[in-house]
Formats: structure tokens, sequence, C-alpha cells
């Protein structure tokens, strides 16, 4: 927090730090970003690259937890995805996936939108997950 202090008095007009929590703010990042970066050790669910997906942003997440679970990888020869993933906690492998989401965000406009609209199209609502939950219910019991 601090470092991102300093950085921001460096550079006004450039760089900015709000280190406090601010749900409209907040709102406002998701929805102006083009990418929403969590690479977090750990993470048993995360919300935040769920709503980054709503809002258009594309996530560049670390593969844990319920990020590796909502996240798709972009795999530039199916199409197929909703964001970029890395494995290891490592700065090498974030700055490599950040560069080429960054390169796919600037080089491949037709797969970018693709992606935003892949995952703004992700359904993460409780009536899916009740009825996986009633399928596997069913699946144990025999009963509905």
């Amino acid at each position: 927090e601090r470092l991102v202090s300093e950085i921001a008095k460096k550079h006004p007009g450039e760089f900015a730090a709000s280190v406090t929590f601010d749900n409209d703010l907040a709102h406002m990042i998701y929805a102006g970003a083009d990418i929403f970066l969590m690479p977090s050790l750990f993470e048993p669910c995360g919300l935040s690259q769920m709503i980054s997906m709503r809002y258009g942003t594309v996530p560049v997440v670390r593969e844990t937890g319920g990020l590796k679970d909502t996240v798709i990888p972009y795999n530039e020869y199916t199409g197929e995805g909703t964001g970029f993933a890395f494995k290891n906690p490592s700065s090498g492998e974030l700055a490599c996936i950040t560069g080429y989401a960054a390169s796919v965000y600037r080089d491949r406009k037709d797969a970018w939108e693709w992606l935003i609209r892949k995952g703004m199209q992700q359904d993460f609502s409780w009536k899916k997950s009740a009825a996986g939950y009633k399928a596997v219910y069913k699946s144990i019991t025999g009963k509905v």
C-alpha cells in the first residue's frame, strides 16, 4: 500500500491509488477497466473475477480455488475462454500471462470482443448451482 501510494504521489494525473474500500468506486473501476488482475495465492471462492466478467472486464487470475473454477483460460486455437490464467505464483508467470493478455487486447480485437461476450454470458447464479446440487442429491439418493 505504501509503495502504491508513493507512486501515485510521484505521478499525479497518471497513476492513482485508493487505499480504502469504496463500493461505488469499485463498480466504476470494474466498468471502466479492460483487464482485471487477481493473482491470488489462495482464493476459496472469489467474487471479484465474476463481477469483472459481468461488467465486461477480462480477468487475469492465478489458477487457485474459485478462480480456477470460474475463469476459463483463453485458448487461441479453439477460441474458448473467459479470461487468462497462470499456474505458479511467480512474478515471471504473472508478467508472461499479463503480457499475453495485453497482446490479445492490442492485436486481436475479434478475440478480445469474444472474451468480453463470453465472460458476460457466464451464469454464476444460485439457480444454476441449486440445479447441480439437486442432481448430485438425486444421484446419491434416487429421490428428487
